[in-house]
């Protein structure tokens, strides 16, 4: 259990506007991002909005990523955890983050990091 749970909002996003707009493009985007970063993708699915963004999340075997679009506001919300069940996957989360960041080239970005499973939350993971 014990891991990085990654809390993000990207906004005004300047990067490729399909990313915002369609669930494919979306979708090889996050799978490229966790491949490259060491994480095993075992589950996915997307969901295309009519004329209104697209929603997914990829089960990882390490945990998972949600994301989500809202083209309107050029802005996305993503939701990732790592777990270190086997090993140490904060870089992987950290570098998934990053490449995630660099696809949608947000102006201005709110992250909260969450430290999962430690018992004295002061200490951190």
């Amino acid at each position: 259990m014990n891991g990085l749970h990654i809390l993000a909002e990207f906004h005004a996003c300047e990067g490729d506007r399909r990313l915002l707009l369609e669930a494919e493009p979306l979708a090889a985007l996050c799978r490229r991002v966790c491949k490259e970063a060491g994480l095993e993708v075992v589950a996915e699915a997307f969901h295309q909005f009519p004329a209104a963004g697209a929603t997914g999340a990829l089960v990882l075997a390490e945990s998972h990523l949600a994301i989500h679009t809202w083209p309107e506001l050029e802005s996305v919300t993503l939701d990732l955890y790592v777990c270190n069940y086997s090993q140490d996957n904060r870089a992987a989360a950290e570098a998934a983050y990053e490449a995630l960041r660099a696809g949608f080239e947000p102006a201005r970005i709110v992250r909260r990091d969450v430290a999962r499973g430690d018992p004295d939350p002061v200490r951190g993971a």
